[in-house]
Protein backbone atom coordinates (compact mmCIF):
# COMPACT_ATOMS: atom_id res chain seq x y z
CA UNK A 1 0.00 0.00 0.00
CA UNK A 2 1.49 3.28 -0.73
CA UNK A 3 -0.45 6.06 0.71
CA UNK A 4 0.70 9.84 0.06
CA UNK A 5 -0.52 13.18 2.37
CA UNK A 6 -0.79 16.42 0.61
CA UNK A 7 -1.70 19.50 2.75
CA UNK A 8 -3.94 20.34 0.16
CA UNK A 9 -7.41 19.20 -1.48
CA UNK A 10 -8.78 19.49 -5.03
CA UNK A 11 -10.56 22.90 -4.89
CA UNK A 12 -14.47 21.11 -5.86
CA UNK A 13 -17.49 20.90 -3.20
CA UNK A 14 -17.47 16.94 -3.25
CA UNK A 15 -13.44 17.08 -1.96
CA UNK A 16 -14.24 19.66 0.65
CA UNK A 17 -14.69 17.61 3.65
CA UNK A 18 -13.08 14.02 2.16
CA UNK A 19 -9.98 13.35 4.10
CA UNK A 20 -9.07 10.60 1.59
CA UNK A 21 -9.21 9.31 -1.83
CA UNK A 22 -9.78 5.44 -2.34
CA UNK A 23 -11.75 3.27 -4.19
CA UNK A 24 -12.95 6.26 -6.72
CA UNK A 25 -14.43 5.50 -10.00
CA UNK A 26 -12.63 4.79 -12.73
CA UNK A 27 -12.97 8.67 -14.24
CA UNK A 28 -12.79 10.50 -11.11
CA UNK A 29 -9.26 11.30 -11.82
CA UNK A 30 -9.87 12.67 -14.90
CA UNK A 31 -13.24 14.58 -13.62
CA UNK A 32 -11.17 16.24 -11.06
CA UNK A 33 -7.86 17.55 -13.40
CA UNK A 34 -10.53 18.55 -15.86
CA UNK A 35 -12.73 20.74 -13.57
CA UNK A 36 -9.34 21.84 -11.79
CA UNK A 37 -6.02 23.59 -13.02
CA UNK A 38 -3.01 22.05 -14.35
CA UNK A 39 -1.99 21.39 -10.63
CA UNK A 40 -4.03 18.35 -10.10
CA UNK A 41 -2.83 16.20 -13.18
CA UNK A 42 0.83 16.97 -12.30
CA UNK A 43 -0.28 15.16 -9.03
CA UNK A 44 -2.29 12.32 -9.94
CA UNK A 45 0.89 11.69 -13.17
CA UNK A 46 3.83 12.01 -10.63
CA UNK A 47 1.79 9.39 -8.32
CA UNK A 48 1.16 7.07 -11.47
CA UNK A 49 4.81 7.25 -12.28
CA UNK A 50 5.92 6.14 -8.76
CA UNK A 51 3.79 2.84 -8.91
CA UNK A 52 4.23 2.07 -12.19
CA UNK A 53 7.95 2.74 -11.34
CA UNK A 54 7.34 0.17 -8.23
CA UNK A 55 5.67 -2.50 -10.38
CA UNK A 56 8.58 -2.42 -13.03
CA UNK A 57 10.78 -3.34 -10.54
CA UNK A 58 8.70 -5.89 -8.63
CA UNK A 59 7.85 -7.57 -11.81
CA UNK A 60 4.06 -6.68 -10.98
CA UNK A 61 2.09 -8.13 -14.10
CA UNK A 62 -1.28 -6.73 -13.20
CA UNK A 63 0.24 -2.67 -13.63
CA UNK A 64 2.48 -3.60 -16.50
CA UNK A 65 -0.23 -5.39 -18.59
CA UNK A 66 -1.54 -1.93 -18.53
CA UNK A 67 2.00 -0.91 -20.66
CA UNK A 68 2.45 2.82 -19.74
CA UNK A 69 1.66 4.66 -16.29
CA UNK A 70 -0.37 6.97 -18.17
CA UNK A 71 -2.68 3.30 -18.47
CA UNK A 72 -2.06 2.69 -14.76
CA UNK A 73 -3.41 6.11 -14.12
CA UNK A 74 -6.66 6.01 -16.31
CA UNK A 75 -7.14 2.66 -15.23
CA UNK A 76 -6.46 1.78 -11.41
CA UNK A 77 -4.95 4.68 -9.73
CA UNK A 78 -6.68 5.44 -6.15
CA UNK A 79 -9.09 2.99 -7.26
CA UNK A 80 -10.43 -0.60 -5.39
CA UNK A 81 -7.35 -2.96 -5.05
CA UNK A 82 -4.78 -0.21 -6.15
CA UNK A 83 -2.96 -0.41 -3.18
CA UNK A 84 -2.89 3.43 -3.19
CA UNK A 85 -4.50 6.35 -1.07
CA UNK A 86 -4.47 9.87 -1.40
CA UNK A 87 -4.73 11.99 2.50
CA UNK A 88 -5.53 15.53 2.36
CA UNK A 89 -5.23 18.54 5.06
CA UNK A 90 -3.24 18.87 8.39
CA UNK A 91 -6.40 16.41 10.59
CA UNK A 92 -4.42 13.28 9.12
CA UNK A 93 -2.32 13.81 12.18
CA UNK A 94 -5.12 12.90 14.50
CA UNK A 95 -6.39 10.42 12.45
CA UNK A 96 -3.45 7.93 12.01
CA UNK A 97 -0.42 9.41 11.43
CA UNK A 98 0.82 9.06 14.89
CA UNK A 99 -1.37 5.43 15.06
CA UNK A 100 -0.06 4.04 12.24
CA UNK A 101 -0.92 0.14 11.31
CA UNK A 102 2.24 -0.97 9.93
CA UNK A 103 0.87 -1.47 6.24
CA UNK A 104 2.20 -0.36 3.47
CA UNK A 105 4.59 3.12 2.96
CA UNK A 106 3.88 6.24 3.59
CA UNK A 107 4.92 9.79 1.58
CA UNK A 108 4.58 12.92 2.78
CA UNK A 109 4.88 15.49 -0.01
CA UNK A 110 6.83 18.70 0.98
CA UNK A 111 8.74 19.69 3.74
CA UNK A 112 7.30 22.56 5.55
CA UNK A 113 3.82 19.95 5.11
CA UNK A 114 6.27 17.53 6.76
CA UNK A 115 7.18 19.48 9.70
CA UNK A 116 2.96 20.04 10.42
CA UNK A 117 2.17 16.91 9.49
CA UNK A 118 5.05 14.49 11.17
CA UNK A 119 5.80 16.71 14.46
CA UNK A 120 7.10 14.48 17.24
CA UNK A 121 8.39 11.78 14.95
CA UNK A 122 12.04 11.38 14.39
CA UNK A 123 13.10 11.89 10.46
CA UNK A 124 16.64 11.29 9.17
CA UNK A 125 17.07 13.69 6.11
CA UNK A 126 19.31 11.60 3.40
CA UNK A 127 19.64 15.37 1.89
CA UNK A 128 17.91 18.81 1.17
CA UNK A 129 14.90 17.13 -0.76
CA UNK A 130 14.30 13.67 1.42
CA UNK A 131 13.56 12.17 4.93
CA UNK A 132 13.40 8.54 6.30
CA UNK A 133 11.94 7.14 9.05
CA UNK A 134 11.99 3.58 8.52
CA UNK A 135 10.53 2.47 11.81
CA UNK A 136 7.29 4.23 10.57
CA UNK A 137 8.10 3.45 7.07
CA UNK A 138 7.70 7.25 6.54
CA UNK A 139 9.27 9.51 3.58
CA UNK A 140 9.27 12.84 2.92
CA UNK A 141 9.71 14.13 -0.39
CA UNK A 142 9.39 17.50 -2.87
CA UNK A 143 5.76 17.93 -3.88
CA UNK A 144 4.23 15.81 -6.40
CA UNK A 145 5.13 18.72 -9.40
CA UNK A 146 7.75 18.57 -12.27
CA UNK A 147 9.81 21.24 -11.15
CA UNK A 148 10.42 19.99 -7.58
CA UNK A 149 9.90 16.52 -8.02
CA UNK A 150 11.50 15.61 -11.38
CA UNK A 151 12.07 12.11 -12.86
CA UNK A 152 15.63 12.21 -11.66
CA UNK A 153 13.80 12.95 -8.01
CA UNK A 154 11.33 11.00 -8.80
CA UNK A 155 13.23 7.75 -9.28
CA UNK A 156 15.46 8.40 -5.96
CA UNK A 157 11.71 8.10 -4.20
CA UNK A 158 11.32 4.80 -5.93
CA UNK A 159 14.72 3.98 -4.57
CA UNK A 160 13.86 5.00 -1.35
CA UNK A 161 10.40 2.91 -0.95
CA UNK A 162 11.93 -0.28 -2.73
CA UNK A 163 14.19 -0.53 0.13
CA UNK A 164 11.84 0.12 2.49
CA UNK A 165 9.46 -2.51 1.10
CA UNK A 166 12.22 -4.71 1.14
CA UNK A 167 13.28 -4.60 4.46
CA UNK A 168 9.81 -4.46 5.77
Amino acid sequence: MIKVYTANRPPLSDYSTVDVLNNIRKDEIKYIADQTDNHWRKVFNVYAKIVFALADKSNNSKVLALKTWQGYRDECLLQKGSETELYFDNPLSQKGMHQFDGQGIRIVMGKGYAEVLLSGIDLSWVDADFAINERERVIVCPYFDYRQLSNLKIERLVNFVWEMINEG
